[in-house]
């Protein structure tokens, strides 16, 4: 740990916490915003880490920040909700040698004035790596969604292929969702996309299904369970992979569908 004359409190004019609390920032132990676990992925294996953070955690305000360096050839995967206390951030700075690869899912929900985010920074550092990272946002009230992904492709990184997604639903006016998408490509024979989109529960498609008989309600919810999964799909484990959109839906409990 650094000595704390050197560490950093961060503020919304930085960059990658623009969208953040300013208020919990302001007032959190200044360690607690410099502190960065660590994972190693050896060369050819996979590491999975899933994770919920949810409304009955009761704290305030929740931080992981996660640094992580991916071998060759090695995979690592991680899959978070975000979906409790006034405001919850999880950042995760990926590093991939030669021919990794680094998937992430991740869902934010919630209503009252909740806010809620995922950072993530990407580093291509040598060829043949590829990275996907597919982010759900499905809000109400005055609650936030936010991603912020930075996709960094070093010189050397040729044959690079990166694509990350974000994708909002906001059941109310008051809710809200940022995204900023990044990329910095040094290398020319790349494979780089991103695409964001926010927006409100597709009634039509809603419509279409109370048609076919199935109740309104029924068909909001099996809509944003569909919505929810996208973030999921690449987790192998079935019975993970269940949990977690359930884990999704329960925070539905306060939302108008």
């Amino acid at each position: 740990m650094p000595e704390v004359a050197e560490l950093h409190r961060p503020t919304t004019r930085d960059e990658a916490w623009r969208y953040a609390d300013s208020d919990f920032i302001a007032s959190a132990e200044i360690a607690l915003l410099n502190d960065w676990r660590t994972i190693t992925v050896p060369a050819g294996e996979t590491v999975c880490e899933v994770k919920t953070h949810l409304s009955d955690d009761g704290a305030s305000g929740m931080i992981d920040r996660l640094r992580v360096h991916v071998g060759a050839g090695g995979r690592f995967e991680a899959f978070a909700i975000l979906g409790g206390g006034n405001y919850q951030r999880v950042e995760i700075e990926v590093t991939l040698e030669e021919g990794a690869h680094f998937e992430f899912g991740g869902v934010t929900v919630g209503g009252e004035t909740k806010r809620q985010e995922f950072v993530t920074r990407t580093i291509h550092a040598h060829p043949n790596a590829t990275s996907n990272q597919i982010v759900r946002a499905v809000h109400w009230g005055r609650a936030t969604g936010n991603y912020l992904g930075r996709i960094e492709v070093a010189r050397d990184a040729q044959k690079t292929d990166a694509a990350q997604n974000f994708r909002a639903i906001l059941l109310e006016k008051g809710a809200s969702a940022n995204a900023k998408p990044e990329l910095e490509i040094f290398a020319d024979d790349v494979l780089c996309a991103h695409g964001a989109a926010i927006g409100q529960l597709d009634e039509q498609a809603a419509y279409y299904m109370a048609a076919r008989g199935i109740p309104p309600q029924l068909a909001r919810k099996l809509l944003v369970q569909a919505f929810i999964g996208d973030a999921f799909v690449a987790l192998d484990d079935q019975s993970s992979r269940e949990m977690m959109v359930e884990r999704a839906l329960d925070q539905l409990a306060g939302a108008t569908l």
